[in-house]
């Protein structure tokens, strides 16, 4: 037995949230990931994924949509490091990757934060924090000079001079500005 098999045999097996394999009747469809280093295999309702360093993770429904959308494995997100796993709070949920994470509620959909913008949020307390979930993927600011992602109750901007901070000056997603904090 493989990795993948022994992750999916603690997840239910057949009578578990994955279902059936995504090739059943077909042999065994364990394969080789885009980049080579890794394995995977597709089942009906998601996908567990192995590599040496990271060991077998599986993602599914939104969460692995939006890791597909941005190259899975070979993007910048990397291999998985968690199963998909409830958030603190009970509303969302997330999967942890080498190079950041992608969050999802039934409200804010599927968004990955990473690199200091990350850090940032996690120093506040993650989605717990006064910031929320993610509503909007990390995006380039105007003219390139730095990065910006969205939640639901504010922004953090990062810049090479000024490195991650919650951004008083951005308005939110309602049209109103951002209450003045002190980082």
């Amino acid at each position: 037995m493989s990795a993948i098999d022994d992750k999916y045999a603690a997840l239910g097996g057949p009578a578990g949230f994955l279902g059936q394999p995504a090739d059943a009747g077909a042999g065994s469809a364990e394969m080789s990931t885009r980049d080579g280093h890794g394995r995977f295999r597709d089942f009906q309702a998601g996908t567990i994924v192995w590599s040496p360093e990271t060991g077998a993770h599986e993602v599914h429904g939104r969460i692995r949509d939006k890791w597909g959308q941005l190259r899975g494995e070979g993007g910048f997100l990397g291999y998985p490091v968690t199963d998909e796993t409830g958030t603190p709070d009970g509303r969302g949920r997330f999967n942890h990757f080498q190079g950041g994470s992608v969050y999802w509620t039934p409200q804010t959909d599927a968004h990955e934060v990473h690199g200091a913008i990350r850090e940032k949020w996690a120093s506040l307390g993650w989605e717990r924090s006064r910031l929320g979930y993610p509503v909007s993927d990390e995006l380039a600011l105007a003219g390139g000079h730095g990065r910006r992602s969205r939640f639901q109750h504010g922004v953090i901007t990062w810049t090479p001079e000024g490195g991650a901070r919650v951004d008083a000056s951005v308005p939110i997603d309602d049209g109103t500005a951002l209450n003045p904090v002190h980082e």
